[in-house]
């Protein structure tokens, strides 16, 4: 649906372009934003590289393991239905650290296998659980500690200080967490006592 969209947009731009006679500037913004596009994309490649590098050695050494057992009582909270040993926990650790590290390409594999696990342990059923919804909602709304892509971003454009993000990314998405959850329990609270009405 969105590729539709896309085409539909560019396709109704050409057509205003034409009879609108700036065909010369829409040439030049395809040219120039394929120019940038490549440009943003190798100052990106730089810094992801760097960071899933730190994650590899931080995981390595023990760390995000330690991490996940200092998140896991709260984890076990968020999700009470999913047992502790079951390897969706393990999937939601994993996504929710690399979320608080900022590295967003890592994270969704990881949370692709949890969703996976989850429906399994929702008997393989069409309808999502109130685990899965939880985690769709948590992860949407994650906590992030280092946001890694927008540093990069801020750095290829040659920002002044391109690391000053971290201070307000990290306030924004600990209320996005919190909201998340607690918008997320409010829905399930309130379906649970219709059911029961």
């Amino acid at each position: 649906m969105v590729n539709i969209i896309w085409v539909c947009l560019a396709v109704i731009g050409i057509i205003f372009a034409m009879f609108n006679g700036t065909m010369e500037e829409v040439n030049e913004a395809v040219f120039n934003g394929a120019k940038e596009a490549v440009t943003l994309c190798f100052g990106l490649i730089s810094v992801l590289v760097f960071w899933l590098g730190m994650m590899k050695i931080a995981e390595d050494a023990g760390l995000l393991q330690r991490l996940a057992l200092l998140f896991r009582p709260l984890v076990k909270k968020i999700f009470p239905e999913v047992p502790g040993d079951h390897p969706a926990m393990g999937y939601i650790l994993s996504n929710m650290m690399a979320n608080l590290f900022g590295l967003g390409n890592a994270a969704t594999p990881l949370g692709i296998k949890a969703m996976e696990q989850l429906k399994e342990l929702n008997g393989g059923k069409i309808e999502a659980s109130r685990s899965m919804i939880t985690f769709l909602a948590v992860n949407t709304s994650s906590i992030t500690l280092i946001p890694t892509t927008v540093i990069a971003i801020r750095m290829n454009y040659h920002a002044a200080s391109p690391t000053d993000i971290v201070g307000p990314t990290l306030l924004a998405t600990c209320i996005s967490a919190v909201g998340g959850i607690l918008i997320d329990r409010w829905f399930y609270y309130r379906r649970t006592r219709k059911g029961k009405g």
